[in-house]
């Protein structure tokens, strides 16, 4: 197995947890000051490269944060912890707001049908995700991110910002473009993400990529030129309106089915409280257009989350089918806005974990605020 490339290992728990031993052991150290960095995919990563495991909760946040804080302390942990709250802010804000991920799919619709009877954004959105913009870099990217299912994070700010400024090309295109090949695509961290460089998640403030930061920080390997360095942030008429954040249920006591999806495939951990899970069905449901890299790893990651779950709860367990729980009530880890929590049918029980329940509610605004608790979340 390649450690260059930690991504082409198995979707699998034991494969993020030895993924975590070796960015602990090996790049954790230098995380705070080399994680900018993307030295390409033939090199290891600069970054922990877990977000595919974290995206299914294969292995979860708190373990994870846990980890680190045992290998380098807390100072030592201070900046990757930081950057692992990112993704459960970024989650609790979309639960918050979830205009903001149906908006993105009905303008990524409506954006699709504008290529069909616009000629010229049409071979603009071609020659973007073919990696035939003529732009040093972002073409590398595009077959980068198609060939692999991964980019690096910087790389990933990069591409969108001369995707939206220099391209002249529909944000929601990109993000849409994004979730159809990422490994590690995540509703809430990807829409956000686009949003936050358009700038408008931060109403206002965008992210501009300059020639020179990209030298530098992919040490003189892509030099681009024609970027569009002083663009305005986009704007739109209503930014997406707060909405109180959903309770979650309390897990009934007695024999219960448990399900599986893909946000949350942990079963080992879950809160159940006094429940007794006899049953565990895996429900698989894919953002619309996800590649077959994509599928493939989802695939992989619900039967070992399915082998995972049968060995520990000692039930049978194996694909959602009907009738599969029976007349028992069905429990399932709680599911963030996306595809999954979509496809769940009525009547689930919703449990939260612990984490999200502490996190989400300061997740409402900007960053900063679930950024200065952050000490005293760990501490419980």
């Amino acid at each position: 197995m390649d450690r260059s490339f930690p991504i082409t290992r198995p979707m699998t728990r034991a494969a993020g947890l030895d993924r975590l031993s070796e960015f602990l052991a090996d790049a954790g150290a230098a995380y705070a000051a080399d994680r900018n960095t993307d030295r390409g995919p033939a090199h290891a990563p600069t970054t922990s490269a877990l977000s595919p495991y974290l995206r299914r909760r294969l292995v979860t946040e708190a373990e994870v944060v846990a980890a680190a804080e045992h290998a380098f302390g807390d100072g030592g942990a201070e900046k990757f912890v930081s950057e692992v709250f990112w993704r459960t802010y970024f989650k609790g804000h979309l639960e918050t707001h979830p205009a903001a991920w149906t908006d993105a799919l009905a303008s990524a619709e409506a954006d699709h049908a504008r290529l069909l009877a616009e000629p010229g954004l049409r071979r603009t959105y071609e020659g973007a995700v073919q990696g035939r913009s003529g732009i040093d870099g972002f073409d590398d990217w595009a077959r980068e991110l198609v060939e692999t299912g991964w980019l690096h994070n910087h790389a990933r700010m990069w591409f969108a910002s001369i995707w939206i400024f220099t391209l002249r090309l529909p944000w929601a295109l990109g993000a849409d473009f994004f979730m159809r090949h990422l490994l590690d695509g995540d509703p809430a961290s990807n829409t956000l993400s686009w949003r936050w460089v358009a700038g408008l998640h931060t109403r206002g403030k965008h992210y501009v990529a300059r020639a020179e930061n990209i030298r530098r920080y992919t040490e003189g390997h892509f030099a681009p030129t024609g970027l569009d360095e002083y663009p305005d942030a986009l704007d739109e008429p209503m930014p997406p309106r707060e909405v109180p954040l959903p309770p979650a249920d309390a897990p009934p006591s007695g024999e219960v089915a448990l399900l599986l999806h893909l946000d949350d495939l942990n079963p080992e951990s879950l809160p159940l409280g006094a429940a007794t899970v006899v049953r565990v069905g895996g429900l698989i449901a894919h953002a619309d257009g996800a590649s077959d890299r994509v599928k493939s790893a989802d695939a992989e990651a619900m039967a070992d989350a399915l082998a995972r779950a049968g060995a520990h709860f000692g039930c049978p367990a194996g694909a959602v089918e009907t009738d599969w729980a029976g007349d028992r009530p069905v429990v399932t880890a709680w599911a963030p806005i996306g595809p999954s929590a979509a496809a769940l049918p009525e009547g689930c029980r919703r449990v939260r974990r612990a984490w999200d329940e502490a996190a989400w509610p300061r997740s409402t605004r900007g960053y900063s605020r679930l950024r200065s608790v952050i000490p005293a979340l760990l501490g419980r």
